[in-house]
């Protein structure tokens, strides 16, 4: 019978999420602190290293990178036959930010970011950062091969249904143009702000139907920032769940 110590940390809340982390991805983290950053939104931090403040920000960056690289492997050996333009597509799928949100809300992590509640236009997308960190983490605690095996088993085998996304229209923005030109409404996405720079970029839409705004999206690109823009305005026109 193989016997194996496990470490838990003295700190109540690093305990609590130590814990958390075994409870839903089956893993005790070798290195607490790593996961402590990046549940850690920017509007909370004032410890700096260097000229960085110690927040998920840097650690999402790494997380995007590795979290793409393993959907778009997985996918590959998956779909032996399918174009790159249908791999492509469905990595985007698995990987956008609306998606992540979803996952990062029924995983729990809303629990356990630390933020303040005046976040800031971030808020809405926290959850999807705090989704890239935590895969960050695991990649700078348990390496890459690790990461990789909790992405597909305990993610995507788990959370995701391939043959349900692969037939799911969801082009919310050509969706919304259809409407809007079916009901002669005047429908436009407007860039209400750019926010941060290089790697840390994000951008603000919102989308303005006939001169009155409805909801906005936040997102690494114009183009999922107008995705989920036009997301949560269908859901919004049509009371969709």
């Amino acid at each position: 019978m193989a016997f194996r110590t496990i470490f838990s940390p003295k700190d109540p809340q690093d305990k609590e999420l130590y814990n958390y982390i075994h409870s839903i991805f089956g893993f005790y983290p070798k290195n607490i602190a790593l996961y402590r950053v990046a549940f850690t939104h920017k509007s909370v931090v004032s410890e700096t290293v260097g000229n960085y403040h110690v927040s998920n920000e840097r650690m999402e960056y790494l997380g995007d990178a590795v979290l793409s690289v393993a959907v778009a492997d997985y996918l590959f050996h998956t779909y032996p036959t399918q174009p790159e333009g249908f791999l492509t597509e469905m990595r985007s799928r698995i990987v956008s930010r609306a998606s992540l949100n979803k996952l990062s809300d029924k995983l729990g992590f809303g629990n356990y970011i630390r933020h303040t509640p005046d976040a800031g236009n971030n808020a809405r997308s926290m959850g999807g950062n705090a989704f890239e960190a935590f895969m960050g983490a695991i990649y700078l605690d348990r390496g890459f091969d690790f990461t990789k095996h909790i992405i597909i088993d305990r993610i995507v085998r788990v959370h995701i249904d391939l043959d349900e996304l692969q037939n799911t229209d969801v082009n919310f923005k050509s969706k919304l143009l259809e409407w809007a030109q079916k009901n002669k409404k005047n429908t436009s996405f407007k860039m209400l702000e750019e926010i941060g720079e290089g790697q840390k970029k994000r951008y603000h839409v919102q989308v303005v139907i006939d001169g009155q705004p409805y909801a906005d999206g936040l997102d690494r690109s114009i183009r999922g920032a107008e995705q989920l823009a036009a997301e949560k305005t269908c859901k919004i026109l049509f009371n969709a769940d």
